[in-house]
């Protein structure tokens, strides 16, 4: 089966970095526009951001945006979301999912082969 893997989530205090990575399993990424969302406990899914096939384009939310920038590199297959000065609200478990070729906004449905998820806690 066609696979994301989500990795680089852990316990950060508030105003630190981490990086997450989206690595894909049996198929290449370079066709795909990856987005990423979460949710946090109680909270409906969130999405974050998005970046295009080629890399060309890339989207935010306005909740992360001036804080997280998504790349990715074609040539490891993988998607990767720094995120910067982290705050309590950014506590979730972040998921990547992907579809064809370009973006499409932030609703679920429009994105498939969700990976596992990866925790990411911001505390003190």
């Amino acid at each position: 089966q066609l696979q994301l893997v989500e990795s680089g989530g852990g316990l950060v205090q508030p105003g630190g970095s981490l990086r997450l990575s989206c690595a894909a399993s049996r198929f290449t990424l370079d066709k795909n526009a990856i987005a990423w969302f979460r949710q946090a406990p109680g909270k409906e899914r969130e999405g974050i951001s998005c970046i295009s096939s080629s890399g060309g384009v890339t989207t935010y939310a306005e909740s992360v945006k001036g804080r997280f920038t998504l790349s990715r590199d074609n040539a490891k297959n993988t998607v990767y979301l720094q995120m910067n000065s982290l705050k309590s609200e950014d506590t979730a478990v972040y998921y990547c999912a992907r579809r064809d070729y370009y973006c499409s906004g932030y609703v679920a449905r429009q994105y498939t082969n969700w990976g596992q998820g990866t925790q990411v806690t911001v505390s003190s």
